[in-house]
């Protein structure tokens, strides 16, 4: 049964950082491999090229423009994302005393 796998990229362009997402879909137990990652930021419109294999570093050019796309392996979200806490408050049902 394959299962989404949420990955995150840190993208540094011009001296700044921007941090991006990503969706895999793996088979259960299955780590993501560098194509893995290379074909989900093509996926994402990403024109990239490896440069360090082990810590999963790529670059890519658009508009004439070098850029690094860095794959955040070990990501833990420290700050909560407002739009998805909104998002999840309309699923929650509002006991209501009568």
């Amino acid at each position: 049964m394959r299962k989404e796998h949420i990955v995150y990229f840190k993208v540094i362009h011009k001296g700044e950082a921007s941090l991006l997402r990503g969706l895999l879909y793996l088979e259960e137990g299955q780590e993501p491999t560098l194509q893995d990652f290379e074909q989900c930021l093509r996926a994402c419109g990403h024109d990239v090229r490896v440069i360090d294999q082990e810590q999963f570093i790529f670059t890519a050019n658009r508009d004439g423009e070098d850029y690094t796309i860095d794959v955040i392996e070990d990501y833990e979200q420290t700050h909560r994302d407002l739009y998805s806490d909104s998002l999840n408050k309309t699923f929650i049902k509002k006991d209501r005393i009568l």
